[in-house]
């Protein structure tokens, strides 16, 4: 009888909560009905990986697909759905991150290649929007398709894109301390970085090794 209960509340907040899931995702998940356009960044980074597999010879659609899930959405979309206090001036309750946890477990599920298997035993949360991860999962692979159809940004646009932006957010971040997380990750891996520059034919063209070389010497002369 109680699960009877919660089960009918879970339904009636759902289907209160289910046009705006819906515009959440569609707005996350198109390339035109975003209020705004695309940022370039999306579409050159898809590219890159895009070319990253040609270049491996990777055939298989689903590693593709995992790679732009695994760099924007679940890396990014996913922590602001489940965080919405790190973008805005809010306090998130308990009840609001349980709810916002059910929405970020279908994204996620949204995003996966697998195919969403589900039983009797399987949890209220994965069981609310069973129905609907088929649609929203069209909805990535549009997403994805529509990217890769989209123009392709050069290497000058990217640079002037990137220059505009640190342009217009020159105050609002830490250039040094931003400086400082990436030189202690390139100091993690500094080998594999290293080989992986030499290996590249745009890197060596542009001596980019060297460049980094002498940047983490400075650094590490001035720690």
């Amino acid at each position: 009888m109680v699960s009877e209960i919660y089960l009918t509340r879970l339904l009636a907040t759902k289907g209160t909560l289910q046009k705006f899931v819906d515009d959440l995702f569609e707005t996350v998940f198109s390339t035109a009905h975003r209020g705004s356009a695309l940022p370039l960044a999306i579409k050159y980074m898809f590219d890159f990986l895009d070319e990253q597999a040609d270049r491996r010879q990777i055939t298989d659609p689903d590693v593709r697909h995992t790679w732009k899930s695994n760099c924007l959405p679940l890396r990014f979309w996913v922590n602001v759905i489940k965080n919405p206090q790190f973008v805005f001036d809010i306090h998130k309750s308990s009840i609001t991150d349980a709810c916002l946890s059910v929405v970020a477990q279908t994204f996620m599920d949204s995003c996966s290649t697998s195919e969403h298997r589900l039983g009797k035993d399987s949890p209220s949360n994965k069981l609310l929007y069973a129905k609907d991860i088929p649609n929203y999962k069209s909805w990535v692979e549009r997403y994805y398709r529509d990217i890769s159809k989209m123009p392709s940004i050069s290497d000058q646009d990217m640079d002037a894109y990137l220059v505009e932006q640190s342009r217009l957010h020159a105050n609002e971040f830490n250039t040094l301390s931003a400086l400082s997380e990436l030189y202690f990750y390139i100091s993690k891996y500094k080998e594999e970085i290293l080989t992986a520059l030499d290996r590249d034919g745009y890197c060596r063209k542009h001596k980019l090794r060297h460049k980094l070389e002498q940047a983490i010497n400075l650094m590490s002369g001035s720690s």
